[in-house]
């Protein structure tokens, strides 16, 4: 219907063409100078013009030239012959064209064209005026000649003595052509200045103005429209149409400036982002880097003080240095994730980090991070009880050494006399049973040396600092053991070759020597024994050290009545020398334990049994103590831990289910991270309690199976996780917002992901997700065809190849699919408004067209491409469009 009316329309135009034209032949003229600058002002852009209208177009050359330069079209190949027949074949390829446009000619043939008939000639040029100069116009609904008529009056109508009620008398004054062009351009005219009354000074200002500054070709003369009662209505139009479309091309050109400002502004910002990122992956790497080596460091130290502030350096590190990287961590990935959504609402290629920046790699070097923070804590713990095991086992050490060398101190002297040579046979039988009571008394320290080496030797396997020194010592007690040794057995065959000499021997000194040394013995390795220092760690290791020490006392008694049998002993002997004057040295022959060492060193023994009592006590309440913080930590553990376990669930739920919109999710999990965060001080307040308990030395804790690293990774996860969930809902909404997604959409696009996400992780494998989209539509094959259009799709939503795909992924992948986008159509429709009947870009015209900042951003991308004319910084389409978007589907 409308190609109906619209060929009614040429046809009537075309009859009153003809009644114009007979009824005042001197509008001939006017068309003629108005139709020929016409055709000449789109000619010259093929290097051409005409100079008589009826006679250029008769070959048809130049027709076919004019109807491709104004239509964007090839025509088909004409005639070089030039022969009537292959001018009226040209010419009607002219017309076919022309019909094909939906323009019916009435009386118009080839043979009138080719026979330059004047007439038909202008009819069919304003047929082609009509079909792609004034045609096109629409205005407010209204289209061709009262499309242009409005367009003037709405231009016009703020300037005074301007009516425009036609195309033909309105005009006479040229103040109409002149408030068009101060309308659009009002630096070209100083309209205050005009005058009604001055017609040829308005339209020669009016002409010349737009033939210089606007590119309009002078169509008519002052003297054509004033010297003519009712100008040429055609020529009228089509001089106006000229104006139409100078100033609606920089209209468009403004239009295509925002555009392009707008693409560049968000290119801007993302790039910005993609520095940040990198900025931020490159800190937090280099920090991971710097972090690891302390904490691989493994160099122990001799003193338990220096680790002690080894593991006060390492409480800081935790307090202190881990916290601020672990936020920027999670806003590195929360950063990475919001950059991912922007490149892809904007049709931009998957951000791709630098090498060995990637989030997985991040990812893993945390993973390294915490796992060589494990491995420090665990050797610093083991240092220091080992740490402590040397410094007990080193002073049991130099107590027992002490003590054996306080025994063997002036043995070897004794050893080595030769008081035998001159004594008496009741001398030498005196020597030989003491020589006897030495040899019981050295094999009973056969224990403590043998018991000295083993420690030593464990002091060695330990690797305790002092060795060296521990091992001479040892060395020298060994070697004076076997010294002592080999001086007994000597001495002792020396003793028996002269002891047949002696016939008589105080059975008492004897006997006292034979009581006495156990008994000294026994006393010895008990005050040994309530000094020694002990080391627990739980109530029941001290009640056994308890139980043990009361049944050492309950065996006082009967070392009393053995003490006070041997006293009995000396108190006979000194009886018999006084009743019998016996002449002795005043020692006895046999030993050297005198009755006053024995009552000494037993008063010793009952002098540390109260201070064992004491130390025990002591000790048992420390244990006490060290079971109360135990109990303290672990009840708040065993609250929070679980605690920690259902926020996480609960969060895994709130990002699964479907209740409400995205903003109430949103909302509700904004609440529940302000519930999280409000918990820290509960976190802190274990903190407290566990940096107790490592104080007190606690290793273990039975009552509950949290320790704090258990209860810190939690933390850790359940903050990252309540963030990394806003952030996909955030992206959501973006997304939908972006692509005109609906509420009823996202629920379906969520129900689909949720009944394929069988174990509930948030994520689909690849398989998961072929089924997902099969369900919901996707006609993907189980064949080579169908597994490549998969593989296109997985390239989409899983740029990173990690074999997953999330839910947002998924939404966008969706929002892509049904959504209708015009980029590319835009970005080529921007090109050509900039471009004009150029095929490149120059510089200066983006300078013109752009705000300055901008305007240099995409000027410095051009300067690698050069123009197909050769032309320096020009940019054709493929390179604009890469210039300005990057490489993408455009």
């Amino acid at each position: 219907m409308e190609q109906y009316d619209g060929e009614e329309c040429y046809m009537q135009q075309q009859d009153d063409w003809d009644r114009d034209l007979l009824l005042d032949p001197a509008w001939e003229k006017q068309q003629r100078k108005t139709f020929t600058a016409w055709c000449n002002s789109h000619l010259r852009k093929a290097g051409t013009q005409i100079e008589n209208i009826e006679e250029d177009f008769r070959d048809g050359l130049k027709l076919m030239l004019l109807l491709e330069v104004i239509s964007g079209e090839r025509l088909a190949k004409p005639e070089r012959g030039k022969m009537r027949v292959h001018k009226i074949s040209n010419v009607n390829k002219a017309l076919d064209f022309i019909a094909s446009k939906g323009v019916k000619l009435v009386s118009i043939g080839a043979e009138e064209i080719v026979d330059g008939n004047a007439k038909m000639t202008l009819g069919m040029i304003w047929t082609i005026i009509l079909r792609f100069a004034i045609q096109d116009i629409s205005v407010e609904e209204t289209s061709a000649k009262e499309g242009l008529l409005l367009w003037c009056q709405r231009k016009t109508a703020p300037y005074k003595n301007v009516n425009i009620q036609n195309f033909h008398i309105s005009w006479k004054d040229g103040l109409g052509f002149c408030a068009l062009i101060h309308r659009h351009r009002p630096e070209l005219i100083d309209y205050g200045k005009l005058r009604k009354d001055d017609p040829m000074t308005n339209l020669n200002t009016a002409f010349d103005v737009a033939e210089k500054y606007l590119d309009i070709p002078k169509m008519l003369d002052a003297e054509d429209i004033v010297g003519t009662a009712r100008p040429d209505e055609k020529a009228i139009m089509t001089y106006v149409s000229s104006f139409y479309h100078a100033f609606s091309g920089a209209q468009k050109a403004e239009t295509a400036a925002n555009r392009i400002c707008k693409v560049l502004a968000v290119n801007q910002e993302n790039e910005q982002l993609m520095e940040d990122y990198e900025r931020l992956a490159s800190d937090l790497l280099e920090w991971i880097r710097r972090t690891i080596p302390w904490l691989e460091n493994r160099m122990p130290e001799n003193t338990m003080q220096a680790m002690q502030q080894k593991l006060e350096d390492f409480r800081d590190y935790r307090r202190l240095h881990k916290p601020p990287k672990v936020q920027e961590k999670c806003q590195l990935e929360i950063n990475f994730n919001t950059l991912q959504t922007k490149l892809r609402l904007s049709n931009r290629p998957a951000f791709m980090p630098s090498e060995g920046k990637m989030v997985s790699d991040i990812i893993n070097a945390w993973g390294n991070l915490e796992g060589a923070e494990k491995g420090y804590e665990e050797w610093l713990l083991n240092e220091i009880r080992r740490l402590e095991r040397l410094d007990h086992l080193a002073e049991k050490f130099r107590q027992k050494a002490t003590i054996h060398e306080a025994w063997t101190e002036g043995q070897e002297e004794v050893l080595q006399k030769h008081d035998y040579e001159t004594a008496s046979l009741s001398e030498i039988k005196a020597l030989l049973k003491k020589h006897e009571a030495f040899e019981s008394d050295l094999a009973a320290h056969q224990d403590r040396v043998e018991q000295i080496a083993a420690i030593a030797q464990e002091l060695n396997e330990l690797d305790y600092y002092d060795s060296p020194s521990v091992n001479a010592r040892c060395q020298r007690i060994c070697d004076q053991w076997d010294t002592l040794g080999a001086l007994t057995q000597k001495r002792g065959e020396a003793l028996q070759r002269t002891g047949k000499l002696l016939e008589t021997i105080d059975q008492l000194y004897l006997e006292f020597a034979k009581r006495a040394a156990p008994f000294n013995n026994w006393m010895e390795s008990a005050m040994e024994d309530l000094q020694d220092t002990f080391i627990v760690h739980t109530i029941e290791e001290i009640q056994g050290l308890s139980t043990a020490h009361e049944q050492f006392k309950a065996t006082l008694p009967e070392a009393d009545k053995e003490r006070q049998a041997i006293l009995g002993i000396h108190n006979e002997i000194a009886k018999i020398v006084q009743t019998y004057h016996v002449n002795m040295a005043g020692t006895n022959p046999y030993t050297t334990i005198t009755p006053q060492e024995v009552n000494t060193k037993w008063d010793k023994v009952k002098q540390l049994v109260p201070q064992r009592d004491q130390a025990l006590i002591e000790e048992h309440a420390r244990q006490q103590n060290n079971e109360r913080l135990r109990r303290q930590f672990a009840n708040q553990a065993n609250v929070i831990g679980p605690w920690i376990q259902t926020k996480m669930e609960e969060i895994g739920r709130i990002s699964i289910e479907m209740h409400g919109t995205l903003e109430d999710q949103l909302q509700h999990l904004r609440q529940y991270e302000k519930s999280i965060v409000n918990y820290k001080p509960k976190i802190d307040q274990l903190e407290g309690d566990h940096q107790l308990i490592q104080e007190a030395l606690i290793f273990d804790n039975k009552h509950t199976k949290y320790t704090m690293e258990h209860i810190r990774v939690g933390w850790e996860q359940l903050l990252t996780t309540i963030a990394r969930t806003i952030n996909e809902i955030e992206n959501q909404i973006l997304t939908r917002d972006a692509k005109g997604i609906s509420q009823e959409q996202l629920n379906e696009f969520r129900a689909s992901f949720n009944h394929f996400d069988r174990d509930h992780s948030g994520t689909l494998g690849a398989e998961e997700f072929k089924a997902c989209l099969i369900s919901l539509g996707f006609d993907i094959a189980n064949d080579a065809q169908g597994e490549s259009e998969f593989s296109r799709i997985m390239s989409v939503v899983d740029p990173n190849r990690m074999g997953l795909v999330t839910f947002q992924a998924f939404i966008d992948f969706m929002s892509r699919e049904t959504a209708d986008t015009d980029t590319a159509d835009q970005v080529i429709a921007s090109f050509k408004v900039l471009a004009g009947d150029k095929n490149y870009i120059l510089a200066d015209e983006l300078r013109r067209e752009l705000p300055p900042d901008q305007a240099e951003y995409c000027i410095a991308r051009m300067a690698p491409y050069t123009g197909p004319d050769g032309v320096p910084g020009a940019l054709d389409y493929m390179s604009f469009s890469t210039a300005l978007y990057g490489e993408s589907d455009l």
